[in-house]
């Protein structure tokens, strides 16, 4: 008998509920039965993004809200300001120049966050019309001060752009509070989903923006799915079967509450961190901006980390992620989002200590899985 268990950052475990869900005879998109799934979703929505402003449900991956974000708000020759601190803040750039967006580059060390202070100067030093920014930085295990960004960016006449794709539902994002103009998620992380549908949040600072831009845009044309939803309906097709199962999910979240929510998520990210600590094991992100989604550890000296990944996947059935770019190898990432609990974050890590023990590293077995039960005894 064999059993697997996931701990990556997308694509997260799916509850028995979506399941279930996703198993349901599919209906037509274009009928009153799925406006009303529709519209329930929708609202369901709104209570994760925390936001009263336009939401919309697009056919893609988190990527393609993202794409959308900047095909939308910006026409050719813009000026943006992207904050490039892991492999998907530089996503944002790419985005840009391949919408001849001229972009403004905050490079960060990768294990470290972006400050307000350094976005407020490039806002002053350039005519930029957008800031993009990214809540949690997947590749680094690194979490953005949103609130402290945003206060920097309200009272000027850029929006500000969140990618939290990895960070909706798992770490708090006050959106309409904090004032983030736009923001943009998908589906397979800390809501539960197979990949396939992308979110994105607009305010009315940014539909200025999106009314004007020139910028060449047909499959992800926000003004066609606000013309759409007047009529509770989207301009194409909608996957169906996921946007059912989508609020399968929202519903569970409803029910255990945003605020337990956020606490689940930060309590098992502690316990990986108290245990990589307890196993002499360094942790890649700065203290200051750990974040509660994904945790990323360097990888021993002397030891072959893509092996120690796979190791624990092919021979084991435990899946955790390995590093990205730059970090390939370098670091192993465990996740604490969407349909986790303490007890699978304790079950990765005993056989991470067991794979790591195999490999030659030396520590006291269990001390990492003892440090873990004590930070959620506490």
């Amino acid at each position: 008998m064999r059993k697997t268990y996931l701990l990556t950052p997308g694509p997260t475990p799916l509850p028995p509920q979506v399941c279930e869900a996703l198993a349901r005879p599919i209906i037509h998109h274009r009928t009153p039965q799925f406006q009303a799934i529709l519209k329930e979703a929708v609202e369901g929505l709104k209570y994760v993004f925390q936001t009263k402003s336009d939401v919309f449900i697009l056919s893609s991956s988190g990527t393609g809200a993202m794409e959308a974000a900047v095909a939308n708000l910006l026409s050719p020759g813009d000026t943006a300001i992207t904050v490039e601190g892991g492999k998907f803040g530089e996503r944002w750039t790419e985005l840009c120049y391949a919408y001849s967006v001229h972009t403004e580059i905050i490079k960060v060390e990768w294990s470290r966050a972006v400050k307000a202070e350094e976005i407020k100067a490039k806002l002053k030093a350039t005519k930029a019309k957008v800031v993009f920014t990214t809540l949690c930085e997947t590749s680094t295990g690194v979490t953005t001060d949103i609130k402290s960004i945003a206060e920097a960016v309200k009272n000027s006449e850029a929006v500000l752009v969140v990618d939290a794709i990895s960070g909706l539902g798992v770490i708090d994002l006050k959106t309409d509070e904090w004032a983030a103009d736009v923001v943009v998620s998908g589906s397979q992380k800390g809501l539960m989903l197979p990949p396939g549908l992308g979110f994105i949040s607009i305010s009315q600072k940014a539909w200025k923006l999106i009314d004007t831009a020139r910028s060449p845009r047909y499959y992800f044309d926000l003004r066609a799915a606000k013309k759409a939803w007047a009529q509770a309906d989207t301009p194409f097709t909608t996957p169906v079967s996921l946007v059912v199962a989508l609020n399968a999910a929202l519903k569970m979240l409803k029910e255990e509450g945003l605020e337990n929510v956020f606490t689940r998520c930060r309590k098992m990210a502690e316990a990986v961190r108290a245990a990589a600590s307890a196993l002499g094991l360094k942790l890649y992100a700065d203290a200051s901006c750990a974040s509660e989604a994904i945790t990323a550890i360097n990888v021993p000296f002397g030891l072959d980390g893509e092996k120690l990944v796979k190791t624990m996947r092919d021979i084991y059935g435990v899946t955790i992620a390995g590093g990205q770019a730059e970090l390939k190898g370098k670091v192993f990432r465990i996740a604490s989002m969407g349909y986790l609990n303490e007890f699978d974050i304790i079950l990765a890590l005993s056989c991470l200590e067991k794979v790591l023990y195999q490999m030659g590293y030396k520590f006291e077995l269990g001390a990492g899985v003892r440090a873990a039960q004590e930070v959620f005894l506490k």
